[in-house]
């Protein structure tokens, strides 16, 4: 990986001429997204992230935690520990020169240690990086391994039947046996394009059957305004 995603939050920090990065998938156009927007407050943030932030407690995983913005508001304003971890090296450094105290370079699946988290975080589409359908239940058993006895996992994301369009039934017309959330993601900056990787959106069924499935008890915390939406998982009892 060429670490654009990161290199553009880095840049945006270091005010090294950051430009839009320009994302694509394969069942959309490419489209434009300012990096400012990963260095959001948390007024400006959606009422999905404000609300998840506001329910989190005790000691905290941020997984994905991109430029840092959901870590700190939680290490600053609510005074809680907080853990940043990232795939993105660039995107670890940013969030260091920002002020996040605990941060670690590591995938959640080789993320190794001997503490049990009370919240763990997954927003921005937290599904996504489950990649696929198939992985779901592997990621949910490590993240459950992290987990406190009485913790949460927060998890946001979307159904996006809504990009597909309808047949003459009124139905979806969907092509292919996979699953209609998985999605090839390509990013490019300043002219330099990252290899496609999976992009796994779920709707919330499917993010219940398969949080059932693994020994987690499931429920919906709030639905936003465009088929997203924010789900609690604990263990069940």
């Amino acid at each position: 990986m060429k670490d654009l995603f990161g290199k553009a939050i880095l840049d945006f920090q270091t005010h090294n001429s950051p430009e839009d990065l320009l994302t694509e998938t394969n069942i959309s156009e490419e489209d434009e997204m300012s990096v400012a927007y990963l260095f959001r407050s948390f007024s400006e943030m959606p009422i999905l992230e404000q609300k998840a932030l506001l329910l989190a407690k005790g000691k905290i995983l941020d997984v994905g935690c991109g430029a840092g913005s959901h870590s700190l508001y939680l290490q600053n304003e609510k005074k809680l520990d907080v853990t940043a971890i990232d795939i993105s090296k660039n995107a670890i450094e940013a969030c260091q020169l920002r002020g996040v105290e605990n941060t670690k370079v590591e995938a959640i699946l080789e993320f190794e240690t001997d503490e049990k988290f009370d919240t763990i975080l997954l927003l921005m589409n937290g599904t996504g990086i489950f990649g696929k359908l198939k992985n779901v239940s592997n990621y949910l058993q490590k993240l459950k391994s992290l987990l406190a006895k009485n913790g949460q996992i927060l998890i946001d994301s979307s159904d996006i039947i809504y990009m597909f369009d309808e047949d003459e039934d009124g139905g979806k017309w969907i092509s292919g046996d996979a699953y209609y959330g998985e999605l090839e993601f390509t990013i490019s900056y300043k002219g330099q394009k990252e290899a496609p990787f999976p992009w796994l959106y779920m709707d919330y069924n499917t993010l219940q059957n398969a949080a059932v499935a693994n020994g987690f008890f499931c429920e919906m915390v709030l639905e936003g305004e465009h088929f997203d939406y924010l789900a609690k998982l604990s263990n069940a009892k």
